[in-house]
């Protein structure tokens, strides 16, 4: 058995990038940047060592979370690692990348509509089949139970 799940939370590294695949389905690419922490071995001093990851999200959810996504935005991403080779000008090329499953918005603002926090203290969340934020319905108002004539006497303990 294997397990082929990724879970990573960083900044983008650039605008995302919206296409569509000659069937029609939306594929939204883009990097995210995340931070290895290493002690430098001259300095002993703790330094971040970036590593830069590319991620690709597919069908309407791509489209709909490209409206809220900007260079430096801050994400947290599950999904699964995809491996793709080529050859390119008789040079064999690979890449490993994150096809993501679930996306959660970390930062405030950002994104061409500036929506703020999309209805959480930690940000929108984008999986699950979700094509836009849900707006949060009025709770409804907390009623009084009705009075009741009830004496220490009728209790039977």
């Amino acid at each position: 058995m294997s397990i082929n799940r990724v879970n990573i939370s960083g900044n983008l590294t650039r605008d995302p990038e919206l296409r569509a695949t000659a069937s029609g389905t939306q594929v939204l690419s883009f990097g995210v940047a995340v931070n290895d922490r290493r002690r430098n071995p001259q300095t002993g001093e703790w330094e971040d060592y970036p590593n830069f990851v590319d991620c690709t999200m597919f069908g309407t959810r791509a489209e709909a979370v490209s409206r809220y996504l900007s260079k430096g935005s801050k994400v947290a991403i599950e999904g699964k690692l995809r491996y793709s080779s080529w050859e390119r000008d008789g040079q064999r090329r690979s890449k490993l990348e994150v096809i993501v499953d679930e996306i959660e918005f970390m930062s405030r603002g950002g994104g061409q509509g500036g929506q703020g926090d999309y209805g959480n203290a930690g940000g929108g969340s984008y999986g699950g089949g979700y094509a836009a934020p849900v707006p949060q319905a009025a709770p409804a108002p907390v009623q009084a139970p009705p009075a009741v004539d009830v004496y220490d006497d009728d209790i039977p303990f």
